[in-house]
């Protein structure tokens, strides 16, 4: 197997593309010679940890409504080849993911990662809720097939939130510096939200080195 490292934030329009472009090419490999792992990245990590009102920080972040608007055209555009009809205005805040990435972790351990990141994206996506609140994160925890009771218990306290702290922290002194950010075998860097069509040629290129 060939390990695929993912870096990614839950809040990242990107990287929901990214996911939704990559998912695809597997389906379409039954073969696919990848072993994945998510690693987090926060795109916010100073954020106040109750979160923080989404036009706030939309016009924070690209100075007024109107070029949050302008930057956020080529995201829906992107979404719908991608297959995904985003629903931003259902985003009422902007949370902070450090919970969410702790949710993570701990659904790699269990083998989940893929099915709850979906949940995730799904969640703050589609259905606009605060993927902050551990309410939210106990639900989705339960439907991706996580221990609720665990995953509560764990919510409560501060479970691994320096390990995640940590991985982030070594993700940046390694150049990472933007999401979704792909690493092929621990050597080849791939940056952004790649096609379909990228994924099945990069798959179908590595299973015949594999097999040769």
């Amino acid at each position: 197997m060939i390990k695929l490292d993912i870096y990614s934030d839950p809040i990242c329009p990107w990287c929901y593309i990214g996911k939704s472009y990559l998912d695809r090419a597997l389906e379409k490999t039954v073969d696919h010679p990848f072993n994945i792992q998510w690693h987090p990245f926060q795109l916010n990590p100073d954020m106040p940890i109750e979160g923080m009102d989404r036009k706030t920080y939309l016009e924070n972040k690209f100075g007024n409504k109107d070029l949050a608007i302008k930057a956020y055209l080529p995201v829906v555009e992107h979404a719908k080849l991608a297959g995904l009809d985003l629903q931003l205005d259902k985003i009422a805040k902007t949370p902070n993911t450090l919970a969410a990435h702790r949710l993570i972790f701990w659904a790699w351990q269990e083998g989940l990662q893929s099915a709850l990141i979906s949940s995730l994206f799904r969640a703050y996506f589609i259905k606009g809720e605060d993927i902050g609140k551990k309410r939210v994160l106990i639900n989705l925890s339960k439907d991706s097939g996580l221990d609720e009771a665990l995953i509560t218990r764990l919510l409560e306290g501060k479970n691994d939130s320096e390990h995640i702290v940590k991985l982030d922290q070594s993700a940046r002194r390694m150049g990472i510096n933007s999401v979704p950010t792909f690493i092929v075998n621990g050597q080849h860097v791939v940056t952004g939200a790649q096609n379909v069509e990228f994924w099945t040629n990069l798959i179908l290129e590595i299973n015949n080195n594999l097999r040769n």
